[in-house]
């Protein structure tokens, strides 16, 4: 049976699962689903078209599934999709799609640390840290397992690869590499994230192709095409370099360097 403290408004047109819980003052609008297990707390506003999967966290003062900040937004009806066993903490703020997308994302087991914003359209991938007072613009895409470090900017349309580190306090402007360590003034890339790597159980080989393809694309003196190229012809083209060339490819705003 759900726990729903008696001063929650939560409308008759939302869909609770039997367990959730509910805290004081906390806001629940028509047309949310939320799944098994997950627990709101107080002061929280889950806005209509957010859908929040089980064992969700959501903190004090957190906002869900309001209205894209986007001037085109029309009013059209679109949502947000949090993941199983994400944690929202205080004062985070995500925003729902606009008609571009439809959806804005974020995947399982993520962390929205406190003041963080994830705005309209983004896709997050799943284990992914946003850190305190990090602003993600619109339409930014974050590949599974990156780190992004407190009160980063990141401009729109940004893409972000997976097991990727950003330290705190940079501004980003252009796409980042996946596995990639990057930080300074301007920001660049620092090495790879071996840290991490080793943490999630990346073999020894693999780690020392990605050093290789790393050595050529950022540390060699070739422009990008150049170093793809050398890349394609002297390194064993494992699922961890290939996606490295694949992001490349499908990168808009360029890649840091």
């Amino acid at each position: 049976m759900n726990a729903i403290h008696p001063t929650a408004i939560v409308s008759p047109k939302a869909d609770l699962a039997d367990d959730v819980e509910v805290g004081p003052h906390t806001i629940i609008e028509e047309n949310v689903k939320i799944g098994g297990g997950t627990k709101i707390a107080s002061s929280a506003l889950l806005a209509s078209g957010a859908t929040l999967g089980g064992n969700v966290e959501v903190h004090h003062g957190a906002v869900i599934g309001t209205k894209p900040q986007d001037l085109k937004f029309a009013g059209e009806v679109t949502q947000v999709i949090i993941g199983d066993g994400t944690v929202v903490r205080e004062y985070a703020t995500v925003n729902r799609g606009t008609k571009a997308y439809g959806t804005t994302t974020v995947g399982k087991e993520c962390m929205l640390m406190a003041y963080s914003h994830v705005a309209h359209d983004c896709i997050l991938g799943d284990h992914v840290i946003i850190a305190n007072a990090v602003n993600l613009a619109g339409h930014i895409e974050v590949g599974d397992y990156a780190v992004l470090g407190g009160v980063l900017p990141v401009h729109q349309f940004v893409k972000i690869g997976a097991h990727a580190m950003i330290g705190g306090g940079f501004r980003v402007q252009q796409d980042i590499c996946p596995y990639s360590l990057v930080a300074g003034y301007p920001l660049k890339v620092m090495g790879i994230n071996a840290v991490g790597l080793r943490r999630r159980g990346f073999s020894r080989e693999a780690i020392k192709e990605l050093e290789r393809a790393f050595n050529l694309l950022f540390f060699s003196g070739l422009n990008t095409s150049q170093a793809v190229e050398r890349i394609k012809s002297e390194i064993e083209l494992i699922p961890e370099v290939q996606e490295i060339l694949d992001f490349i490819e499908r990168s808009n705003r360029g890649i840091v360097k």
